[in-house]
């Protein structure tokens, strides 16, 4: 392990631009305006340095094979309790901080034309920096609490950009309702970290030590640690039952949408099963609930993305049911395959959430596919890009998106979960069908508005053609032996003990022809019914997948209405009747016992010579019985 004092730049280049944007903004309100340009360059500067470090750290790596670690202090030092501010730069934490700081710039650089002239342009951008150095720090932590310090950071920057525009009720509900459900998952993952640390008889918290001590601790223990370890991580990547949050979290602008789902927060919880994967790897039956959590979840989100209008909606379902596949994959143990989606889901996923923003500007802030349909614009950058992260993420080869996803459906078969393959195949045509069907209507559905071309910035198709060569390309990181590949990613990711793919190239070419021939009949089934569709007679908003099962209103009803009735009645019987009323009473009693003796403090000098003087007599009789005389 070599000392570098490189980690720490690659969090204090976004963190310093977020402080210098913050600073800059600050001035631009209270005395005189900023340029757009400083915030721009601030913004886009700092995440390209933390991505150059680490493609720095990264090739040497390679060379050298080595593993970087920087100390800079030590925080908390209490008998065994030992936490250290320190940074782990080993191949998972470079495998993650390369993609997310090159996605991320990405991100920063499109925000710049889609933010435009918007008021808040240099605290969006301080914002934005902040997320990517909270990631950044849960990325590179060498220890579970610096990991959380990133977790809580991603947490509260994800409100404050989902919010963002805070003017609108409808934004500052779907903030707070990100933040509260987040702060479940959360608790769960602060006790999961106490309970590790107590089951391994308090030693040094590094991920070191604790890969080193693991075999000291009870397998119950262990399993109830990365039971509520795995709670945190339902919060952060949005599954059931925590997932309620993600949809409403396409409030913010479309560029903190890009972020979250491609690059941040929402794979923070499938890294953090990664990075503990000296524990899951002695807890099957944890591992193997996370995989069906991550099943159903996939399924469950791509049967409400099916019915739903909202452009920004439906991918972020999307979202969620990718995000199912990954904890398919590392709740099996094949941690390389699960980081493998991550990493080609970023580059698809970004690169539609932004296609779908620069439509969505072009239309004037319109977000139905059936209005935008209507008055569709003619944008061929966006159009083509649109339409290979839709190829990709349904699982087409030789887009990147068919050889992740079915890495990790190969898993699951030679696991022996034909349930959980079975539930991945037919999530895979669904997610085949949505995605076409959004894109259909989008491009393919005739209508009778006459198409014009719309200007779009530089800054908008430029990211969208270098993720573009990602979510075609990237999947050949990974090629699997069948096809002649030599599993790259899943060499890199060797330290994590990731389980891989054995099986006779017969039975891996037979899954792969399933798998394609059930995309491609999701593909067909969307083209019949949607390439000709009447985009001026949407679909029925009514009925149960429509509205999600209801289950937002199950929750309100369940949770927030009774909490609510709880809080009235502590707030109105037990606190104003009963603790309240206790005290009132207390005290009224002795409000009346001091109105009764101020009685005699009338200010009458000879009310107080009389007193006296019956004062004085007492002690004379007293003095006289007691004496004998």
């Amino acid at each position: 392990m070599v000392d570098t004092s490189l980690l720490v730049w690659i969090v204090l280049a976004p963190l310093l631009g977020a402080i210098l944007n913050g600073g800059f903004y600050f001035y631009h309100i209270k005395r005189k305006p900023v340029p757009e340009i400083v915030f721009s360059i601030i913004g886009t500067m700092t995440p390209l340095i933390a991505f150059l470090i680490t493609l720095c750290l990264f090739l040497d790596m390679v060379d050298s094979n080595t593993t970087f670690r920087q100390e800079l202090f030590t925080w908390v030092n209490i008998g065994s309790l030992n936490i250290s501010m320190a940074f782990l730069g080993d191949h998972l934490a470079i495998f993650m901080s390369m993609f997310v700081t090159f996605v991320g710039w990405l991100i920063h650089i499109y925000a710049i034309g889609y933010m435009t002239k918007d008021e808040g342009f240099g605290k969006f951008f301080a914002y934005f920096n902040l997320f990517l150095a909270s990631m950044l720090i849960l990325v590179l932590a060498d220890n579970p609490v610096i990991l959380f310090i990133g977790w809580e950071g991603v947490g509260l920057c994800s409100y404050l950009l989902i919010a963002f525009y805070y003017s609108e009720e409808e934004n500052v509900l779907a903030g707070n309702k990100a933040f509260i459900a987040n702060r479940v998952g959360d608790f769960g993952f602060i006790l999961g970290i106490v309970t590790l640390f107590f089951a391994l008889g308090g030693v040094d918290l590094s991920f070191g030590s604790l890969e080193t001590n693991i075999s000291n601790a009870s397998t119950s223990l262990l399993a109830l640690s990365g039971f509520l370890l795995f709670i945190g991580a339902m919060g952060k990547s949005a599954q059931i039952p925590l997932y309620v949050w993600l949809p409403d979290a396409m409030a913010g602008p479309t560029p903190i949408s890009a972020l979250i789902h491609a690059a941040t927060m929402v794979t923070a919880g499938v890294y953090m099963v990664s990075r503990f994967h000296f524990l899951y790897s002695g807890i099957e039956e944890i591992g193997t609930f996370i995989a069906y959590i991550g099943a159903f979840s996939a399924l469950f989100a791509a049967i409400i993305a099916t019915r739903q209008q909202d452009i920004k909606k439906i991918l972020a379902y999307s979202t969620m049911s990718q995000l199912g596949y990954m904890f398919i994959a590392v709740g099996l143990g094949f941690y390389s395959s699960g980081l493998f989606h991550v990493l080609t889901h970023a580059f698809f996923k970004a690169m539609l959430f932004m296609g779908a923003g620069g439509m969505i500007i072009a239309l004037h802030h319109e977000q139905n596919i059936f209005k935008m349909a209507q008055h569709r614009v003619q944008l061929p950058i966006i159009g083509i890009t649109f339409l290979i992260g839709v190829i990709a993420i349904s699982g087409i080869p030789p887009f990147s998106g068919f050889f992740s996803k079915d890495a990790i459906l190969a898993a699951a078969f030679q696991e022996g979960q034909y349930g959980i393959w079975a539930i991945g195949m037919f999530t895979a045509f669904l997610t085949a069908f949505y995605m076409f069907r959004m894109y259909f209507i989008l491009f393919v559905a005739p209508n009778k508005h006459t198409k014009h071309y719309v200007y779009t910035s530089k800054t908008i198709t430029l990211p969208l053609l270098i993720l573009a060569v990602g979510a075609v390309g990237a999947g050949f990181l990974n090629l699997p032996g069948a096809l002649g590949g030599e599993h790259m990613v899943d060499t890199w990711l060797a330290q994590t003990n990731s389980t891989q793919v054995h099986m006779s190239h017969t039975t891996e070419y037979i899954l792969m022809v399933v798998s394609v021939l059930i995309a491609a009949s999701g593909i067909v089934v969307a083209y019949k019914k949607y390439a000709n569709f009447d985009v001026y007679a949407p679909e029925d908003e009514k009925g149960l997948i429509a509205n999600k099962f209801y289950i937002d209103e199950i929750y309100d009803a369940v949770f927030v209405k009774s909490a609510k009735k709880i809080s009235s009645f502590i707030d109105k019987t037990i606190d104003m009747k009963i603790i309240d009323g206790l005290i009132m009473s207390g005290c009224n009693q002795f409000i009346a016992l001091g109105k009764k003796v101020a009685t005699i403090q009338n200010a009458n000098v000879r009310f107080y010579a009389g007193f006296m003087l019956i004062g004085m007599s007492c002690v004379f009789i007293y003095l006289y019985i007691s004496l004998g005389l």
